[in-house]
């Protein structure tokens, strides 16, 4: 079943578990120490973000580690980038109002 990055991303586990292999590629027990979970269910996390390609697999002797896939990663900012956008729009338009009234009350 082919899932949605938005789906693999609502869980705080998994946000979590991008967080950590953000700086650097880890195997799936050394992900595991970080949590108050098995190492079972932290698979089970792992292979849903490789499914949403969130994260990619690489084998180096007997051990896999797993790092983040930044071109998915770049998706999920162009999505954002829109809220980010009329955010700050927003911000400078309140930053405008109150240097306004700031000189009225000079």
């Amino acid at each position: 079943m082919r899932r949605d990055i938005f789906q693999a991303l609502a869980d705080p586990t998994r946000r979590a578990i991008l967080t950590l292999i953000a700086l650097q590629a880890m195997t799936p027990n050394a992900i595991a120490e970080n949590f108050n979970t098995t190492r079972q269910a932290i698979s089970k996390h792992l292979r849903i973000l490789t499914e949403c390609e969130l994260v990619k697999q690489k084998q180096q002797g007997r051990e896999i580690y797993y790092s983040l896939e930044i071109h998915k990663m770049k998706e999920i900012d162009k999505w954002l980038n829109q809220f980010r956008t009329l955010w700050e729009t927003r911000f400078k338009q309140l930053d405008n109002v109150l240097s306004t009234i700031k000189k009225q009350k000079k």
